[in-house]
């Protein structure tokens, strides 16, 4: 990793915190360390860190509830340390989602290595989210402009006159072929009450 990173670690043992930040600290990351789940979102939400590693069993809160409510507030990759190969753990932390799965002790390596893919996997879902949200945007206009063609092909326009018709009033008027079809479509609502 070449950039410098805001990092959120988490760990209720302080000699796993200490170590972890004297390995993201020489590699150029600043670190925000928590001792607990509660502290870790207080932390979270207050800097805005740019990747999380948040350890499962903390007090007050654990880890993978902690991973949550931050990636709900303020999404960002998260990766979970854990002493323990569990299972069930594993489920609860593929749900959130989690990018990365440490066991402790954590090797300076496997750190570097499980944060850049991490850092990775969360840039490629947020780009698919942005695509699936342009492309459902998309639908939702071509949709609203197919009903408001038929309404204008009720009155007598081809197909394709009224996809003109439609794009013309947008032009016109600056805006979106959906923002008119949306129109369209109330005027004939109100008009047929």
């Amino acid at each position: 990793m070449t950039k410098s990173l805001r990092v959120l670690i988490a760990d209720d043992e302080s000699i796993i915190r200490m170590g972890l930040r004297a390995i993201l600290s020489e590699l150029g990351h600043t670190v925000y360390s928590a001792a607990d789940g509660v502290e870790a979102v207080t932390l979270a939400y207050r800097e805005q860190p740019d990747i999380a590693l948040l350890d499962v069993r903390m007090p007050f809160r654990d880890g993978l509830d902690a991973a949550a409510e931050i990636v709900k507030n303020h999404p960002i990759p998260v990766v979970i340390l854990t002493a323990y190969n569990d299972s069930t753990q594993l489920d609860r932390a593929a749900s959130i989602p989690v990018h990365g799965y440490l066991i402790k002790p954590v090797k300076r390596d496997d750190l570097v290595a499980t944060m850049r893919m991490a850092m990775a996997a969360f840039s490629e879902r947020r780009h698919l989210v942005e695509k699936v949200d342009e492309l459902q945007e998309k639908l939702t206009a071509r949709k609203l402009i197919d009903r408001a063609k038929g309404f204008l092909m009720q009155g007598g326009m081809s197909e394709e006159e009224a996809y003109h018709e439609i794009q013309m009033r947008a032009r016109s008027r600056r805006t979106t072929m959906s923002n008119i079809a949306q129109e369209i479509i109330d005027r004939q609502k109100k008009d047929g009450e």
